[in-house]
């Protein structure tokens, strides 16, 4: 089933592509659509790492998220479909939530390369400064809400990041404490939109609900796995 993408990338890489072992963190909006491509490109190990379950407002945006999923784990969701895609392929779930607190369930020098596709920003930023201690290639998505110009979609070094408010607010965070032991790549856009609309779900807890539409997260999803597929071919040296 691959014959094509060997044909783009060649034998020697396609051995490669097969052997990676790849974590995912978050497989929502971003995460879900990276996995797809991923798994559509050759890549056989891959684990899957989210705690929630499908709910109606995902289904605007995130692969798995049908009426047949509802209340179904993310990961179990999308499981299915990627070994409805590729039944050779070898998923693992992981139904723990990511943080300072778990983060020693993660034996992330095991990977070869490790996607951040995760929201809570603490648990984002330790995520972050864990992956950069490995040799593993490391890329994370910034925030794809409030978004709706694909060709304002950037990839650059995490300290070059502009326009963002959610890297704006993680580099306060990380100036404040640990440095990443190295630098890595981002996903964002630069697009500023100031039309878009903030819910407030709970008036107590004050959690804020940003607008986001599918074709942005996938293609923060796709050009994730773009990035990883690009450092394969390029012989496991991606330039940040």
């Amino acid at each position: 089933m691959f014959c094509r993408t060997e044909l783009l990338v060649g034998k020697d890489c396609m051995k490669q592509i097969h052997t990676k072992k790849i974590i995912i963190f978050g497989v929502g909006g971003v995460g879900s659509w990276c996995a797809e491509s991923l798994v559509r490109s050759g890549f056989l190990a891959i684990t899957l790492v989210d705690f929630d379950v499908v709910n109606l407002s995902n289904c605007n945006r995130q692969l798995q998220a049908t009426h047949t999923t509802l209340g179904q784990r993310k990961t179990t969701a999308l499981k299915t479909r990627l070994l409805d895609i590729n039944p050779h392929a070898c998923i693992t779930e992981c139904t723990t939530m990511y943080s300072p607190q778990t983060s020693s369930q993660f034996c992330l020098h095991n990977y070869d390369v490790i996607v951040d596709a995760i929201d809570t920003i603490h648990n984002k930023v330790h995520l972050i400064r864990e992956a950069t201690k490995t040799q593993a290639f490391f890329i994370s998505s910034m925030g794809a809400a409030r978004k709706i110009d694909p060709n304002l979609i950037r990839v650059s070094n995490f300290w070059n990041v502009e326009f963002c408010s959610l890297a704006r607010k993680m580099r306060k965070i990380i100036k404040k404490g640990e440095v990443p032991a190295r630098n890595f790549l981002c996903v964002y856009s630069i697009e500023q939109n100031k039309n878009a609309l903030e819910l407030i779900e709970n008036e107590d807890a004050k959690c804020q609900v940003n607008g986001s539409i599918a074709h942005m997260t996938a293609i923060f999803g796709f050009t994730m796995a773009a990035k990883v597929i690009q450092y394969v071919v390029n012989g496991n040296d991606e330039k940040i």
